[in-house]
C-alpha cells in the first residue's frame, strides 16, 4: 500500500507544462510544438518524455532503431540488435526500486539477453544484475565510501501468449542470488497476468512471493498482490506506438512497480487507471485520470502531466 501512496505523490506533484517553441533535436530538426500551432507532418520517432521539473526520458537512434534511451540521473539503457530483433539491453545507473516515487542511491547495472522462438516471438529474458552501494563513513572521515559490490542477483524473466489472439497473457519472473562456485539460488517470484479489450491492456493482475524449493522451482503464497485497470481508452495514437515491444516489455521489468506502466503496451491511451492492493481486507481502488492533448496526426502529446516530443524520422 506505501508504494501506491508514493505514487499519487509522484502524479501529484507533476503540474503545467512550461511554455515551448522551436524545439530542436540533436541534429537541428524541427520537433513537435508543445504550443500546438501545427506540429509535425509525416513519419516521426518519439524523442523525449519531459514534466515541467525534468526530462523524463530521451530517446536515441541509429538510421530507424532506437539504439540509447537517457533517462533520470544520467542513467542510460543501450539496447543491441540481431538484424531488426532485439538481442541485448544493458542499464548502468539508478531505479526506484522500493516504489517510493524517487530514485535510489544505490547504483544499478544489469544486463539482459533475450530469446526468441521459432515463430520470431519472445520467450524469455536473461538477466544479470549488480547492485552498488556506498558504505557507511569511517571515523573520522563524514563521507561515505565508494560505491561497492553489495549483490549480484539473477532474473529469468518467462512469457506466455494466448494461443488464440497470440497476444502476451504472462509474464513470470523468478529472482536469485549468485553464488560463487554454486547453484543460483532463487528466492522469490512474481508474476503478471494481462487481461485485454480490443487490443488494448483492460487489466493486469501482479502477485508476488518466495520461492520455497528450487529443484523443483515451488511458488510459495503471495505476499503482494496488486490489480490495476486501464479504461476509458481514446481512438488516437499512443507515442508508445513507436517503441519496439520487446523494448517495451523490458522497461516493465526494471523494477516490482514498473509493471504499473502496462499501458504502454496499448495502441491507444487511457484516461483512466486505477491501482488497488488486494491484500487487504476491503479492497480501495486509486483511481487517476486525464485530459490528453493531440496533434494533427492524433498522435497524443500530453497526458498525466508528460509531454511526449516527437522528431522527424
Amino acid at each position: 500500500m506505501k508504494q501506491i501512496f508514493y505514487f499519487i505523490l509522484l502524479i501529484a506533484g507533476f503540474s503545467s507544462i512550461h511554455s515551448c517553441k522551436d524545439l530542436l533535436d540533436e541534429d537541428g530538426n524541427p520537433l513537435l510544438d508543445l504550443n500546438n500551432t501545427g506540429g509535425l507532418s509525416g513519419p516521426r520517432a518519439l524523442y523525449k518524455e519531459i514534466t515541467d521539473k525534468t526530462t523524463l526520458a530521451e530517446y536515441q537512434y541509429s538510421g530507424l532503431l532506437v539504439n540509447r534511451v537517457i533517462t533520470d540521473s544520467a542513467s542510460i539503457t543501450d539496447i543491441m540488435y540481431s538484424g531488426d530483433r532485439i538481442s541485448q539491453i544493458n542499464f548502468r545507473g539508478f531505479l526506484d526500486l522500493n516504489g517510493n516515487g524517487k530514485l535510489d542511491k544505490d547504483s544499478i547495472s544489469y544486463d539482459r539477453q533475450f530469446n526468441y522462438g521459432n515463430n520470431s516471438r519472445l520467450q524469455s529474458i536473461s538477466e544479470t544484475r549488480s547492485v552498488f552501494r556506498r558504505p557507511p563513513p569511517v571515523p573520522p572521515s563524514t563521507k561515505p565510501g565508494p560505491q561497492t559490490l553489495f549483490a549480484s542477483e539473477k532474473y529469468i524473466h518467462t512469457l506466455t501468449y494466448n494461443a488464440g489472439t497470440s497476444k502476451l497473457e504472462s509474464i513470470v519472473t523468478i529472482k536469485g542470488e549468485e553464488t560463487i562456485g554454486g547453484p543460483i539460488n532463487y528466492k522469490e517470484y512474481s508474476k503478471s497476468e494481462f487481461t485485454y479489450v480490443g487490443d488494448n491492456v483492460s487489466k493486469v493482475l501482479n502477485v508476488s512471493g518466495p520461492v520455497t524449493s528450487n529443484n523443483p522451482i515451488v511458488y510459495g503464497t503471495p505476499t503482494e498482490k496488486y490489480g490495476y485497470e486501464y479504461y476509458a481508452y481514446d481512438q488516437q495514437i499512443s507515442p508508445f506506438t513507436l517503441l519496439p515491444q520487446v523494448y517495451k516489455i523490458s522497461r516493465l521489468l526494471a523494477t516490482k512497480s514498473s509493471i504499473k506502466e502496462s499501458l504502454i503496451l496499448s495502441p491507444n491511451s487511457p484516461k483512466r487507471w486505477s491501482v488497488t492492493d488486494l491484500t487487504v481486507n476491503i479492497p480501495q481502488p486509486i483511481v487517476m485520470s486525464t485530459n490528453y492533448v493531440y496533434d494533427l496526426q492524433t498522435y497524443m502529446t500530453k497526458g498525466y502531466g508528460i509531454n511526449y516530443i516527437y522528431k522527424p524520422q
